[in-house]
């Protein structure tokens, strides 16, 4: 259980200590990791408990009495209970465990999509989103021979609601967007496209998956339908991650998978469904990565929402700065409010060549389309250099970030 960390900038060695991956070597230099968009390291306390459940507790839920079993059913549900309260949702049947953003976001296309798209009905999603939330409502929409729309990004890589009331009317039956772009970090102003999407009767899918680890989320607030996002993206184990839905939406929702523990009758010829949650909580569920993430909620709370965001906008500043100031550097999306997300490219340089001469000084960073395809086709590149930060990077990770890649160009210059 974690106590009182700290804030980042006073204890930011006590916080490091905390992820033991960080002390390795790669290639002879200390792992200098700025891949959190993808995924986040694990802390000790995770780890531990997702060890303390296979050693102790190991037992499926909800369907046998003896003691394992029981202690696993609550220790299950106090994390529903901790997600509850981490997206400020109305209730704890409104969380769904999912096997992350992806499964949460196929389910919502596989049954509320299902029921209420019909031909001609359209669908808006946007051009920065990733395919996550892109492919799930393009089958749908072949299916059902509906429209598939986006909202267009403006030259600053921010979406362009100039004439947003042209893009949802009457025939919009869902809206589903990124909180923020994985690649380029924009925060999108959701709560006055939700209001915008109401207003017109159509429902919101927020994707929040890049959101959850950076700043405080309150779904009620928001009033958005289904809120969707993961835990491995939020120092928690893969495999997981959580649907919030309206209880309206997901009580008349079908269930996406059938199987044990979500029902409540079965006969050869019916079924009686569980209540919510259970009813879309088919099969053994990752039981360790659940159970567990309740640590990563604790570490967030601990040191606080307000003390992580001042720690990576102070990181993203710097790091965009000095970037700024390397000539060969080209910034891509200069839109305001964003999260610690930098994507560019060198001139002259492959996005992939790059990578793996950073890769060779222990600096692990993304490279590539990072899922966004339509973004890059939008932009006119192939793909991006893409650092991302999370609460355990510091300033001087980032100065020999820059020290290399500094080194990279220069040795570009005097060859070309």
């Amino acid at each position: 259980m974690f106590n009182t960390v700290g804030s980042p900038f006073l204890a930011i060695d006590q916080l490091r200590s905390l992820f033991p991956i960080l002390t390795q070597q790669v290639h002879g230099n200390s792992l200098v990791y700025f891949d959190n968009a993808a995924t986040t390291h694990k802390p000790r306390a995770v780890i531990r408990s997702a060890q303390d459940f296979y050693e102790q507790d190991n037992a499926n839920i909800h369907r046998g009495v003896h003691g394992l079993a029981t202690r696993s059913t609550i220790a299950v549900e106090n994390t529903r209970t901790a997600v509850k309260k981490l997206i400020h949702a109305p209730e704890e049947d409104a969380v769904i465990f999912t096997s992350g953003t992806t499964e949460s976001l196929n389910l919502i296309a596989a049954t509320y999509g299902e029921m209420e798209i019909h031909e001609g009905d359209e669908i808006l999603i946007s051009e920065m989103e990733h395919h996550s939330n892109i492919l799930p409502w393009q089958l749908l929409c072949k299916r059902k021979k509906a429209v598939l729309k986006a909202l267009p990004i403006d030259k600053l890589g921010a979406l362009d609601l100039t004439e947003l009331a042209q893009w949802i009317n009457k025939r919009t039956k869902i809206v589903a967007l990124t909180y923020v772009s994985n690649t380029l970090g924009v925060i999108n102003p959701i709560a006055s496209i939700i209001a915008a999407a109401h207003a017109h009767g159509a429902i919101v899918v927020i994707d929040g998956a890049q959101a959850v680890a950076h700043f405080p989320i309150d779904v009620t607030s928001l009033n958005c339908d289904f809120f969707a996002f993961s835990a491995h993206k939020m120092y928690g184990l893969t495999g997981l991650g959580f649907l919030y839905g309206k209880s309206k939406w997901l009580k008349q929702m079908i269930p996406y998978q059938t199987g044990g523990g979500m029902v409540k009758k079965v006969t050869l010829q019916e079924v009686v469904y569980e209540e919510l949650p259970y009813k879309f909580e088919a099969g053994t569920l990752p039981l360790a990565s659940i159970i567990s993430f309740n640590e990563a909620i604790n570490l967030i709370l601990a040191i606080g929402y307000p003390q992580l965001m001042a720690h990576e906008a102070a990181l993203f500043q710097y790091a965009w700065t000095n970037l700024a100031n390397i000539p060969a550097v080209q910034l891509i999306g200069n839109a305001d409010h964003k999260v610690g997300i930098i994507a560019f490219n060198i001139l002259g340089m492959h996005h992939l060549d790059v990578g793996l001469l950073l890769d060779t000084k222990g600096i692990a960073v993304r490279t590539g389309h990072c899922c966004t395809q339509p973004l890059m086709e939008r932009l006119g590149i192939e793909g991006v250099i893409r650092i991302s930060f999370g609460l355990y990077n510091t300033k001087s990770e980032i100065d020999f970030f820059l020290k290399i890649l500094r080194g990279i160009v220069h040795k570009q210059a005097i060859t070309s």
